[in-house]
């Protein structure tokens, strides 16, 4: 691909893509050059994991009430002409946290408004943690077409009649991923709901000494408004990566510790660019 960012101009590019700050022209351009460099697209969506679990861990503090010592502080060695009262509570928590040099570390990224946050909740990325929460747990039907437990050539068989299936119904293409590596077997799949058409749900699960550990892959076709960049949330045990390539939003979900989804994450977006 013939580009004009170069180093050391490329990852100013990655981070403007990332934070939506490029052209219409030139964010064409680097999605392009993300598809056919692998390792500059693993590289940009480690940054924002990076950047959300930063942004889950801190906004919260960041709306404490002040307190009233450091409140006292900070106004007694404020600029003669007073500041807007936000102004206090930004500069007093950057105080009580200690998080000035995090700050600078990742001026990159741009904090989300709380109405952005508030708009997400009913996202299909919260659909995909419910249907994995009502799913996981079933012992008899976990999914609708099934795999485990079959002969080879009916496993075969089976996952060929799943593929065909969901990439019908979804109208794009499925493709079931080979997590055995990792140790994950494929259960099977399901047809879901969504708010604009069918999505889609594969189980993979580890057999342990008690119970199966078991993660989920929601599939669907993303909206204009769908952000392509990879993020990482945490819901109580449930961690979840989600991204969009291509046709198609992808969400795993899985009470994991972050490196080992991570490491799920990453085979099934290799997988999909084959």
């Amino acid at each position: 691909m013939s580009t004009p960012f170069t180093d050391p101009h490329l990852d100013d590019k990655l981070s403007a893509w990332l934070d939506d700050e490029l052209g219409k022209d030139e964010r064409i351009e680097v999605e392009t050059w993300l598809r056919e460099h692998l390792d500059d697209a693993a590289r940009v969506r480690l940054w924002a994991a990076d950047r959300d679990a930063l942004r889950a861990r801190l906004t919260a503090a960041i709306e404490e009430p002040v307190p009233t010592r450091l409140e006292q502080l900070v106004w007694n060695h404020a600029p003669s002409v007073a500041p807007p009262r936000g102004w206090l509570r930004w500069a007093a928590a950057v105080g009580v946290l200690g998080i000035g040099a995090a700050l600078g570390a990742g001026a990159m990224w741009r904090w989300q408004s709380q109405t952005d946050i508030a708009q997400a909740a009913d996202s299909w990325e919260r659909r995909a943690v419910v249907a994995h929460t009502v799913y996981v747990p079933e012992v008899r039907h976990p999914v609708e077409v099934a795999v485990a437990g079959q002969s080879a050539a009916d496993a075969r068989a089976q996952e060929e009649h799943l593929a065909r299936w969901l990439t019908k119904r979804l109208d794009m293409p499925v493709k079931l991923f080979d997590l055995r590596s990792q140790g994950y077997e494929l259960v099977g799949g399901r047809l879901l709901p969504d708010v604009t058409g069918p999505s889609a749900q594969l189980m993979y699960q580890r057999s342990g000494e008690t119970a199966p550990q078991r993660v989920t892959v929601y599939l669907r076709k993303p909206d204009g408004s769908t952000p392509a960049a990879f993020r990482y949330e945490q819901q109580g045990e449930l961690g979840m990566f989600y991204w969009v390539d291509g046709p198609t939003g992808y969400a795993l979900v899985g009470a994991l510790p972050r490196e080992q989804l991570l490491a799920l994450a990453e085979a099934i977006y290799k997988q999909g660019q084959q």
